[in-house]
């Protein structure tokens, strides 16, 4: 027995002593990669260089998580699509930046790289080639999002063997119920709202009428936007390119030529050549002169601060809504409050702009939000800029803005609630587990998972919807200065794009991002010359290591998946990652279909 004692204290001790090195070590390792990123000078940007804009990342409307400075090649998964804008508007009017070179695929991933936010960066790309400047782009493997933003340039090449594929837009959500059923999972739903289509998947094995119709309207008005803006920046009619997506399907470079969507066909070092001759350099072993959007944006553009006497606060809400502080992918109820509370009660900010980019999620975390925002109104204006998403849930933390803004390719609206009950009592009994309850009141275990809910428990869950929905449905009158019937009209769980919903009067102008801090600006009475904050704010990498140690639960990144195997995985884990999100003390959503994934 003392031999036993002996070895197990001597195990911990080395267990401790182990664990504490290899903590040390990490440390040591991590000040390591920061010193050499902080002794790496930031390369010069030379008079005459191309600003290079490579598109293989996901652009989201919130700043990074963690900001690692100067840390590796200025190339980054994740950018954010204000230093974008910013950094190419910027470039317009540096007479050190000769013109833009767009190369490389947009990685989609969360509510990242939407619609919306392309038509923002395509806007910025636009205002550059207005001040005089080439854009070009050089396309191999071009989807929708990278056609679209490249449409936009003067000069588009296409590699001898790239394709562009363009074929429209589709939705195929993926249905649950035969699983569910064939697994013993008991699904009970209470919603409002015809459109209100989030529970399908939960009940059906295909697509309601009525969901198919608003999806297809919704399908029409994002492409019919996308062929438009396509039209007017390459010169020709949308009619003339809708031929030329159903003749193809995958558009090959001669197709491509022929039909004017691209200006010609061209192997990648012949434009390479090209651009060493227009920025002078003759040398073959060097190519031409660049710098890359990333690092130009941090070292020639700096922060988001402008000069002036007060502030106006960006808070982007980017994420599913869910109760409590949520994490760094969602938008916490109580975070997001107590962030918009202390920003009331900040003399200095003058108004504040809310980017709401989210389809909802709980709400009871999305009133705690919009609370906090109707109180901030009475200090200071509040100003609304929908990004790709703004519905449901994100339609209710928007509804009070003094000024909303949207997108043509914005999906909001989806003004309806639903619930869901949730059984494995078949399940469990298949495995030879079984129940049995004590209760001290006749609803005292209505939330639980081992049974189906009777049809009184029913009735009580769709009460609470019911109620929820007209809290909703009063708060759009209220908040939109739209009659009550009128509401209900266009409410019932509908999604819109931002061109319907400005014409339903759900939203107040069609703009972007930088209309709407330019609106906050002027409604706050400091004209053009302020200062910008934006919440929640980048973690240096200090910070984060802080966190992350103190939490004892590193983060762990992983790698994008490709192939078919690789989709089927990412399907499934994006619908089981938004059931995880579903943490409502009720159980009662405003969120927009499940999975309306627009591609």
């Amino acid at each position: 027995m003392k031999n036993f004692i002996t070895s197990m204290l001597g195990a911990l001790v080395a267990l401790v002593i182990f664990g504490t090195g290899a903590v040390l070590l990490l440390i040591g390792f991590i000040g390591a990669i920061v010193a050499m990123g902080q002794q790496k000078k930031a390369p010069e940007v030379v008079s005459g260089s191309y600003l290079v804009f490579n598109l293989s990342s996901n652009i989201t409307d919130s700043p990074p998580p963690v900001d690692f400075g100067e840390l590796g090649n200025g190339s980054r998964d994740t950018v954010q699509l204000r230093s974008i804008t910013r950094a190419i508007r910027y470039a317009a009017h540096d007479g050190r930046i000769r013109g833009i070179l767009l190369i490389g695929n947009l990685a989609p991933s969360g509510y990242g790289s939407g619609f919306a936010a392309m038509r923002e960066v395509r806007s910025a790309l636009a205002d550059f080639r207005d001040a005089g400047k080439p854009v070009k782009a050089y396309l191999d493997y071009a989807t929708t999002r990278d056609f679209y933003l490249a449409s936009v340039a003067n000069n588009v090449a296409l590699d001898p063997y790239g394709i562009i594929i363009m074929p429209g837009l589709a939705s195929q959500p993926i249905f649950y119920a035969g699983a569910l059923e064939k697994y013993g999972i008991g699904i009970q739903v209470t919603r409002v709202g015809k459109y209100k289509s989030y529970v399908e998947p939960f009940t059906r094995k295909d697509m309601s009428p009525e969901n198919r119709e608003q999806v297809q309207k919704l399908l029409d008005d994002v492409w019919g936007s996308l062929l438009s803006d396509i039209g007017k920046s390459r010169g020709m009619p949308a009619a003339s390119i809708q031929a030329t997506v159903d003749a193809e399907g995958i558009i090959r470079p001669a197709a491509a030529l022929k039909s004017g969507l691209v200006d010609r066909v061209a192997y990648r070092d012949v434009i390479v050549d090209e651009l060493k001759k227009e920025t002078g350099v003759t040398s073959p072993t060097d190519s031409f002169r660049q710098v890359t959007l990333g690092y130009y944006a941090r070292t020639a553009v700096g922060g988001p601060s402008q000069a002036g006497p007060g502030k106006v606060a960006i808070v982007y809400a980017e994420g599913d809504i869910v109760d409590g502080e949520g994490d760094a992918t969602e938008i916490g109820g109580a975070k997001f409050a107590r962030e918009i509370r202390e920003l009331r009660e900040d003399a200095s900010v003058k108004a504040i702009v809310l980017r709401v980019n989210s389809p909802g999620g709980s709400a009871s975390a999305a009133e705690t939000i919009q609370r906090e925002l109707r109180l901030a109104r009475v200090a200071k204006p509040v100003i609304v800029s929908m990004g790709s998403y703004a519905a449901s849930g994100g339609y209710w933390i928007s509804i009070y803005g003094d000024r909303i803004f949207a997108e043509p390719t914005t999906i909001t609206g989806s003004i309806g609630v639903f619930g869901i009950q949730a059984d494995i009592q078949r399940l469990a009994n298949d495995h030879g587990f079984t129940f049995d309850s004590v209760k001290t009141g006749r609803y005292a275990d209505a939330l639980t998972i081992a049974r189906p809910k009777t049809e009184d428990e029913m009735a009580v869950f769709q009460r609470m919807v019911d109620w929820i929905y007209g809290q909703f449905i009063a708060k759009v009158a209220e908040g939109r200065k739209i009659p009550i019937d009128r509401v209900e009209e266009i409410a019932q769980g509908r999604v819109w794009s931002g061109t319907e919903a400005r014409k339903l009067g759900l939203v107040d102008e069609i703009g972007g991002l930088n209309d709407a801090i330019r609106y906050a600006g002027k409604l706050a009475g400091l004209g053009e010359h302020f200062r910008l904050v934006e919440y929640p704010r980048s973690k240096n990498l200090s910070e984060a290591i802080a966190e992350m140690l103190g939490k004892a639960s590193p983060t762990t990144i992983r790698a994008r998946q490709a192939g078919l195997v690789g989709q089927i995985e990412e399907r499934i884990e994006a619908g089981l990652s938004q059931l995880r999100s579903f943490n409502d003390p009720v159980g009662v959503y405003a969120r927009m279909p499940m999975d309306l994934d627009i591609h």
